[in-house]
């Protein structure tokens, strides 16, 4: 069986698509499902994850320590078999650097019905648990999705 990639997609990859890469790493095999996360913006190229999205993860048995910032790149069209973003707006630049039909439809908001991942960045520990709890519920949709 091939491994699956999957690539989690936010902003400035520092809180949501960290959490969102963590969290779902912890509930697959990853010798079956690779994740990987990546940001629309370079704001945090090769930074840790935010210290409130590291303490909420560690509060669930989840480790982002090791996680590094980076960018979304072209190439990343070709190497994941699918690209989940946070909100309307990771969606609209991702969706912008797409050059086929094959590409863009490997792009997706990660939660169902339009619905976006809030960025906790600029609030307090309370948006960071909504997001935790947000993301753990999709990824949850996502690991059964590929039943594993």
């Amino acid at each position: 069986m091939q491994q699956v990639k999957l690539l989690m997609v936010c902003l400035g990859n520092i809180c949501r698509s960290p959490l969102a890469q963590g969290i779902l790493e912890s509930k697959v095999d990853t010798e079956k499902i690779l994740v990987d996360s990546a940001g629309t913006a370079a704001y945090h190229i090769g930074s840790p994850p935010d210290p409130r999205s590291i303490a909420i993860a560690k509060k669930y048995g989840i480790d982002l320590s090791s996680q590094r910032a980076r960018q979304f790149r072209r190439e990343d069209f070709t190497i994941f078999s699918k690209i989940y973003v946070m909100d309307h707006a990771n969606y609209k630049n991702i969706i912008a650097l797409a050059q086929s039909e094959k590409e863009r439809e490997k792009v997706a908001l990660i939660l169902t019905d339009h619905r976006e991942v809030p960025d906790p960045y600029y609030g307090g520990e309370e948006g960071f648990q909504s997001c935790f709890d947000l993301l753990d519920e999709a990824c949850e949709r996502i690991k059964e999705s590929y039943s594993l």
